[in-house]
């Protein structure tokens, strides 16, 4: 490896470390809803795990989208806990709030409550203080900081035939939409171009991630997309992703990541919102500008949270009510902007 991280590596907390290294049985769990980034920094504590002659196993509450089904060993991530297993620790990845677990949580809470953990995250709205919670906020990625913490631990991020580098790049092209958001700083860079180093095909995952889709899900961008709308003269967007939508169209809801990306390419608006129905409650996804909106301020204001620039909340009202709340708060938000 020519790439050299080491002025990054002692970012990793020691307590992280100390536990992760001795742990023999890991229940390493992702955020419900996956995305790339929870889910390759989850498989890359599994393959951390196991290279120090542990075990683990993956899990996340929601069935894997097929997108990713080119990650190696994305087959082992499993909906529940193995009730057979002695675990001793829990490490949870890229959760801004445990709660983004989801049900998993509550259908083995004594488990959850019980063993002692590490949280792994990058969202600036966590506000986690346990013992090993590592939080970085100003890394673009989980996976970024697991690369790190491989490095910290001795291992090569070439291992597994560069599974363990794929699993990694994979979540810091989708939380950097291939290095275009801001949140793409010096180390990611460096981090990035060690795992590319380390056999990671960037351009394949780029494509399988940004530039591959459906013709189904293609159609569901259509519907959501004509359904654009604004406000304050387009200081404010948005448009609504409703359950018929899927319907008509054959798709999960996995297949509208990246329409609130759409939408944030909006030259006029300070800040784009995608409402998505939710049974009785509506989540929203957030975007806005750099220097202008905080979307995590937006999104705090119901609960949720995320990132300055990319946030998301799920609100407990039906798609209507919930329109009327969350454009009333943007549109106070942006009215504050002056460029």
């Amino acid at each position: 490896m020519t790439i050299d991280l080491a002025a990054y590596v002692d970012r990793v907390p020691q307590i992280v470390v100390e536990r992760i290294r001795g742990a023999r049985r890991v229940l390493a769990v992702s955020h419900e809803n996956p995305d790339a980034d929870t889910l390759g920094a989850t498989l890359g504590i599994v393959r951390i795990v196991e290279a120090l002659g542990g075990t683990a196993d993956p899990v996340c509450t929601d069935p894997v989208p097929p997108l990713y089904d080119y990650l190696a060993g994305i087959e082992r991530v499993r909906t529940d806990p193995d009730l057979a297993a002695d675990y001793d620790l829990l490490v949870v990845s890229d959760c801004g709030t445990l709660d983004r677990v989801g049900d998993v949580r509550n259908r083995h809470a004594e488990l959850f409550d019980r063993l002692p953990r590490v949280v792994i995250d990058h969202h600036a709205s966590n506000d986690a203080t346990g013992d090993a919670d590592w939080i970085e906020p100003d890394a673009a990625a989980t996976c970024e900081m697991v690369a790190l913490l491989a490095l910290r631990l001795g291992l090569p991020l070439d291992r597994d035939d560069g599974a363990l580098a794929t699993a990694l790049m994979s979540g810091i092209v989708m939380d950097t939409a291939t290095f275009a958001h801001p949140n793409a700083t010096p180390r990611t860079l460096a981090v990035s171009a060690a795992l590319v180093e380390a056999g990671a095909p960037l351009s394949d995952i780029s494509r399988r991630l940004y530039r591959s889709k459906p013709m189904s899900q293609l159609r569901l961008f259509g519907r959501v997309l004509d359904r654009l709308d604004d406000v304050d003269g387009g200081r404010v967007i948005y448009s609504t992703l409703l359950d018929a939508d899927l319907a008509a169209t054959g798709t999960q809801p996995p297949h509208s990541e990246g329409i609130i990306d759409l939408l944030a390419q909006s030259e006029e608006a300070e800040v784009a919102i995608l409402f998505k129905e939710a049974g009785p409650d509506t989540r929203i996804s957030v975007r806005t500008k750099p220097g202008g909106v905080d979307a995590t301020v937006l999104t705090g204001a119901f609960g949720g949270g995320g990132h300055a620039r990319a946030a998301g909340a799920t609100v407990a009202l039906p798609v209507e009510k919930a329109r009327h709340a969350v454009l009333a708060e943007a549109r106070r938000l942006a009215a504050q902007v002056a460029r």
